[in-house]
């Protein structure tokens, strides 16, 4: 999963953000760039927040932006932000987030197996943390031999 992020240049890193729905933007970005999804898509994702609430905050810190399959999407693809400055998306600090991982599929399978990976790995606190500290594409390569440990692959 990060071999792809890397290798396609999805990932961004920034201080922070005046709202949750600019920090949406932001993240989508390099997936608009590529052409991986249409520039509505980071619309569709604050429509399903304004209406049904900040589900897409999994856990503190994790945020996994996504909206319907196949809405503004090209291709199915993966994308990484981390903000150094907690993004609040409401009232209570379990809907705070520093790291996002942007979902787009057109592929269910696909969308699936990148969703277990991420699970799989962020379900490690240290992982988590090591996310949160990045800076770097050096730094995501370092996260992804952890992630091949976790798999049973090299990356």
């Amino acid at each position: 999963m990060l071999d792809e992020v890397i290798k396609n240049q999805r990932y961004s890193f920034h201080e922070g953000f005046d709202s949750w729905q600019d920090s949406i933007r932001a993240a989508c970005q390099p997936l608009i760039e590529k052409g991986a999804i249409e520039s509505a898509y980071p619309e569709y994702i604050i429509e399903n927040v304004n209406e049904f609430g900040p589900y897409i905050v999994i856990a503190p810190d994790i945020c996994i932006p996504h909206a319907q399959e196949g809405k503004g999407v090209n291709e199915t693809a993966i994308c990484f932000m981390r903000t150094k400055v907690p993004v609040n998306f409401g009232p209570a600090a379990e809907y705070e987030a520093r790291i996002f991982f942007v979902l787009a599929s057109t592929d269910n399978e696909k969308h699936l197996a990148n969703l277990s990976s991420l699970v799989t790995l962020l379900s490690d606190e240290s992982v988590v943390d090591a996310f949160i500290q990045a800076n770097s594409v050096a730094d995501l390569e370092k996260i992804m031999e952890i992630e091949g440990e976790y798999l049973g692959t090299t990356n």
